[in-house]
């Protein structure tokens, strides 16, 4: 895998971190500001915060994976 390559998997993994981090922190102000009225939010709001900390793990563990087949 050339350089450019492992760079563009680099940025990948920062872009879906920054969103599981989005998502992350829409929960967290859900809880702190909304609860208990805001309750009917948190399955959508979970669940999203999942899925984009789904997507950052498996990002992160191709490009971990790539890293190491190229060392």
């Amino acid at each position: 895998m050339s350089p450019e390559e492992l760079q563009q998997m680099e940025k990948e993994v920062a872009k879906a971190k920054r969103i599981a981090s989005e998502w992350a922190s829409k929960l967290h102000d859900l809880v702190e500001d909304s609860l208990p009225a805001g309750y009917r939010d948190i399955p959508e709001i979970a669940q999203s915060t999942y899925d984009a900390c789904q997507k950052w793990a498996e990002a992160n563990d191709r490009l971990k994976a790539a890293k190491k087949a190229a060392a």
